[in-house]
């Protein structure tokens, strides 16, 4: 049979595959039917070039197998493995990610919601920081790290329980005077619970610490000072450091071994993420792991879940520890 003149239809494909047209519904539309009838279809599909409208599929189904992920960047190592592993977990479903980069400008996060809603995704999920956002009702919309309201399901980590291991692992490897550094949001979210973890730790054991924290638009500088502030007779007043993200200790590494301070040697470093160097290979400093392929998989399935109402309002994953050098494990 010749190719069909301009578009080809989904007649068209049920005339060349000599199969009834509902066959060829079903298997554009990823429903059950005989594999027989299946390659046939396929294979006119490609004969005829047919184009499959899933407009048509919207209008019938109200869903278009699209989920929404807002996320600042990934540029940031975790972001972009979050962004990984999410984006394999709606591909195990038949589903397709709507990638949206807000950069922390807020005013992109409310857009990007807005154009997702308009285009009928199956649901949102975000890593945002607008103060201001309001939560839309009338679609599924899951979390990462900041708790809205117990309509809205969060995935997060273990963060209290990361920095309170990351406090007792440096007591264990013989530190008795610790600090706690970060760069953070002023808003209240769950990565804020590991200086709290971190504090309680220092309380508990009995140490003394030292809080140094920035907001995300203070100078860098700060920290430096901090340092230098700290340095007496070319020793540190601690010999401990836990740091908010590994990226951070990575860079207060670099400034301390400027200063002539070595690291395990003077002072033990902690960060936290679980970041490693190229991606797979060891890890970037020694670290509390985020189970990234594990909250991936959790915001997943529970954006796509039909009992949604049910589902808690906060789900902790825990973490665990992982020494990369700048410890002396």
């Amino acid at each position: 049979m010749p190719k069909a003149k301009g578009h080809p239809t989904m007649l068209d494909v049920a005339r060349e595959a000599g199969v009834a047209l509902g066959t060829v519904s079903k298997v554009v539309n990823r429903q059950p039917v005989g594999e027989d009838y299946k390659r046939k279809v396929e294979q006119a599909i490609l004969k005829l070039g047919y184009q499959y409208n899933s407009s048509g599929r919207v209008l019938r189904t109200d869903r278009t197998d699209t989920v929404a992920l807002i996320i600042p960047n990934t540029i940031n190592p975790y972001f972009a493995k979050l962004v990984h592993y999410i984006n394999i977990a709606l591909e195990r479903r038949d589903k397709k990610t709507l990638l949206c980069f807000t950069d922390y400008d807020k005013n992109r996060e409310l857009e990007f919601i807005r154009m997702a809603r308009e285009n009928q995704v199956d649901g949102i999920i975000a890593l945002t920081y607008n103060a201001e956002l309001v939560i839309p009702e009338d679609i599924a919309f899951v979390t990462i790290d900041r708790f809205f309201s117990v309509s809205v399901p969060c995935i997060a980590s273990d963060n209290f329980g990361g920095g309170w291991l990351a406090a007792h692992r440096l007591y264990d490897l013989g530190c008795r005077r610790l600090a706690f550094m970060r760069i953070g949001s002023s808003l209240s979210n769950e990565p804020s619970k590991r200086k709290e973890g971190f504090v309680a730790a220092c309380v508990e054991l009995d140490v003394p610490f030292e809080l140094k924290i920035l907001e995300d638009n203070a100078p860098f500088g700060e920290f430096e000072a901090f340092l230098s502030s700290h340095i007496q007779n070319g020793r540190l007043d601690f010999d401990g450091l836990f740091c908010g993200t590994d990226m951070l200790a990575w860079q207060m590494i670099q400034v301390l071994k400027g200063k002539g301070i070595r690291v395990p040697e003077d002072v033990q470093v902690i960060g936290f993420d679980g970041i490693r160097m190229f991606g797979t290979l060891d890890y970037t400093v020694s670290t509390i792991i985020q189970p990234v392929q594990e909250i991936a998989e959790t915001a997943v399935s529970t954006v796509l879940s039909s009992h949604l109402s049910t589902v808690p309002s906060l789900i902790c994953l825990p973490v665990q520890y992982a020494a990369g050098g700048t410890t002396r494990d």
